[in-house]
């Protein structure tokens, strides 16, 4: 479909990651038929979701809580291997299993009213006319760039995790890793041998978690993040709430000085970055680790976002709209509670499509 007429669909699911799939397998699971009852268009080129960007040296075995989609368990992935290529190879194989016909690459570029109580889905393959949206757009579309005084004289290299494809890369320089979440940890513990130095900064102390990451400690984590949704606010990661694992190799990064943390800096210098102290670093490489925020722009026509600047939402409902679901969306963004927001957000919208078609909340 390349032209701008409009194909109509109950369910428009967008994004092809973990809670996409998981949306489209309880779609499918519940009667609707790919192509004649809903549609799942996802941008990237094949499948994996996110985690087919991520460095080659991110391993299988050093992910933590990959959570198995729903009716189809991982199993016998070597742990030597790629992350993206475990599970985009994973993901393939699930895409096909339940026949889902995940629509690539297709660049969801508005959402908007449309006729009828319908919204007006416009791609870059075409336009759609649908009841209800299940926005599965994750967040590595949109990494989070600090700004700082000084941050234009910087006459080195400054990348985000997003663009970081390797330790190899960083022979030899002088690296600051800003971030205190689990990529920059992950990061710092691959430089170390290949960099001239390292210097670890981030905004607020660490905190590592000491023993198991049980079921009461995920959902006290949860329950943080759904309050913050709840309340119209940007949602924070569940990692953010959680702290970061005690494992053998941070003890052995915490040991050994590479994960010996640092104060934010208060400006960069056309040679590194400084304190207000007086205390300068140099350095070749400022590799920014602070996260990503939620992939929503597209949404923007259907003014959805509160004061605060979140998308207020109860469970996956958005509740300015009760045609659009976000699922991968704040509590969900884990890749167990993207399964369970998947299920629920169908949930409700087979409850929805039994009533009327509703119009929009008003603004």
């Amino acid at each position: 479909m390349n032209d701008m007429r409009e194909v109509e669909v109950e369910v428009v699911v967008v994004g092809a990651g973990q809670a996409g799939l998981s949306a489209a397998y309880h779609l499918r699971r519940t009667g609707f038929e790919p192509e004649r009852d809903f549609v799942v268009l996802d941008h990237a080129p094949k499948p994996g979701g996110a985690w087919q960007f991520r460095w080659p040296s991110l391993t299988y075995g050093a992910v933590h809580g990959m959570h198995a989609l729903p009716g189809m368990e991982l199993t016998g992935a070597d742990p030597a291997r790629p992350s993206s290529e475990v599970v985009g190879g994973y993901f393939e194989r699930y895409e096909r299993a339940f026949d889902l016909r995940v629509r690539r690459p297709v660049e969801v570029r508005a959402v908007r009213e449309g006729t009828g109580g319908r919204l007006r889905v416009e791609t870059s393959d075409g336009v759609w006319s649908t009841r209800a949206l299940i926005n599965a757009t994750g967040t590595w579309d949109r990494p989070f760039w600090p700004r700082y005084p000084g941050q234009e004289t910087f006459r080195g290299r400054q990348l985000h995790t997003a663009d970081y494809r390797g330790p190899e890369e960083f022979a030899g320089l002088r690296v600051v890793v800003v971030g205190g979440g689990a990529s920059g940890t992950q990061h710092l513990l691959e430089l170390a041998p290949h960099a001239a130095a390292t210097t670890w900064v981030t905004r607020r102390p660490p905190v590592f978690r000491e023993g198991p990451f049980d079921e009461s400690v995920g959902r006290a984590a949860v329950a943080l993040v759904e309050e913050r949704v709840r309340r119209g606010l940007p949602p924070r990661s569940v990692v953010s709430v959680t702290g970061l694992p005690l494992n053998d190799a941070i003890r052995r990064g915490l040991a050994d000085g590479v994960l010996d943390r640092r104060p934010m800096f208060d400006r960069i210098t056309p040679d590194g970055v400084a304190w207000a102290d007086g205390t300068r670093v140099a350095a070749d490489v400022i590799l920014w680790a602070t996260g990503f925020r939620a992939a929503v722009d597209h949404l923007a026509p259907l003014r959805l976002r509160e004061p605060g600047g979140g998308i207020r939402v109860e469970g996956t409902r958005a509740v300015a709209d009760p045609r659009i679901h976000l699922v991968g969306y704040g509590p969900s963004a884990s890749t167990i509670g993207a399964n369970r927001a998947g299920r629920a957000a169908v949930r409700d919208i087979r409850r929805l499509l039994a009533e009327e078609p509703l119009a929009p909340a008003a603004v």
